[in-house]
């Protein structure tokens, strides 16, 4: 059960992920064929894997990549061959289903089997049984088969590219796997997985991720899902120092920002005068903000609470260039109450700034309150 666990190590800890996990082990110990849809790098192969060590099954589980086979071949190797039967031919071989008999047959990439193969296909799954090429015997079979796409077989039907009797076939049990983004509290744990395997690899002593990273890893679109964010992390800590990795160390190649793709998908930075897609007490945005955090505490954020604090200052802050008056105004809070929290942050010049000349609503020479005094921890209290 190694691969179980270390599948619920790496991929269920987001609460949709969570959500996932259990209608896979529903799924798993009956013998429905079952078809796992995602895009590519968000981890078919891993759920599939899972779905096998679950079922209970005592055969091998065989993973097949049906694009990387040509037409002519990838039919000897899913369904065997006699000597003979083409050329080079020079003996008999079991295909994949034989080999996978008694246990799981994973077929990776199904939408790129030709037309001519699924006819094939789908005999085999109707009769449970499988006939080699240039054989009359058939071989009976018992393979419990789980296959994975990412790319619309509903549009491919309509197409043309895939038959609708097949799609039902394999669709009888469906699952589908969100990208990464959509997860983000599963997003600190993979890395530090990967930080582990990593670290052991290149014989180098195992690296942090700093608060600052932390958040970048969060923010970021991950167009690459997880087989990106496993190279990621492998670069950053091969150029990492003291052991730290930090926001130069992470190689984000692709879109920096998330992109609000549905309610649920709000961006941690939000332009000043930008609305959110509904109120900020959406139950869209709410999940988003306790999506992240929950990351943070999987992550074992020392000091969480803090945190969360400077990031929330930091971020209204720069977006508002640095006006005290306006950033206080975003935030909800007095400008006294922010010049506290910017204080503790190392934020507040010295030099003095010109929006010290702003008017505020609150009059000239009016004392803080004491638990609002510079370091006090109640002044988050006030408002």
């Amino acid at each position: 059960m190694a691969l179980s666990i270390r599948a619920k190590a790496l991929m269920f800890h987001d609460p949709r992920s969570a959500e996932l996990l259990e209608q896979v082990e529903r799924i798993a110990p009956t013998e429905a064929t079952t078809l796992i849809i995602g895009e590519t790098g968000t981890g078919k192969e891993l759920i599939a894997r899972h779905i096998h060590n679950v079922s209970g099954r005592r055969g091998p589980f065989v993973a097949v990549n049906c694009g990387a086979f040509s037409e002519t071949l990838i039919d000897a190797e899913l369904f065997g061959h006699e000597a003979g039967a083409f050329t080079g031919a020079t003996q008999a071989r079991s295909g994949w289903f034989e080999a996978a008999n008694g246990g799981t047959l994973f077929l990776d990439e199904i939408g790129d089997l030709s037309m001519a193969l699924q006819v094939k296909l789908l005999r085999v799954l109707q009769e449970r049984q499988v006939v080699r090429l240039g054989a009359r015997t058939p071989v009976p079979l018992n393979v419990r088969l789980v296959a994975a796409t990412n790319v619309d077989l509903h549009k491919a039907v309509a197409a043309d590219r895939f038959r609708s009797d097949l799609y039902y076939r394999l669709s009888v049990a469906t699952v589908h796997l969100d990208p990464l983004h959509q997860r983000p509290g599963d997003i600190i744990p993979l890395a530090r997985h990967f930080i582990g395997v990593y670290s052991e690899k290149i014989k180098a002593p195992e690296a942090t991720l700093s608060p600052a990273a932390r958040l970048a890893l969060l923010e970021y679109d991950w167009p690459g899902n997880i087989r990106e964010l496993e190279n990621v992390i492998h670069f950053a800590l091969i150029v990492c120092r003291d052991g730290v990795i930090q926001p130069d160390d992470l190689k984000l190649s692709g879109i920096s920002r998330r992109r609000p793709r549905d309610e649920a998908a709000v961006p941690l930075h939000v332009p000043v005068h930008t609305p959110l897609p509904g109120s900020a007490s959406s139950a869209g945005f709410r999940q988003r903000l306790s999506a992240l955090i929950n990351g943070m505490i999987e992550a074992d954020q020392p000091e969480l609470f803090d945190s969360v604090e400077e990031i929330v200052v930091r971020t209204a802050f720069d977006a508002c260039h640095r006006n005290q008056v306006q950033t206080a105004r975003v935030l909800g809070i007095s400008r006294n109450i922010l010049r506290t929290h910017l204080k503790r942050f190392g934020l507040l010049s010295h030099s003095g700034r010109s929006d010290d000349a702003y008017p505020d609503n609150e009059p000239a020479g009016q004392p803080l309150p004491v638990d609002a005094q510079p370091g006090g921890r109640g002044a988050e209290l006030l408002q």
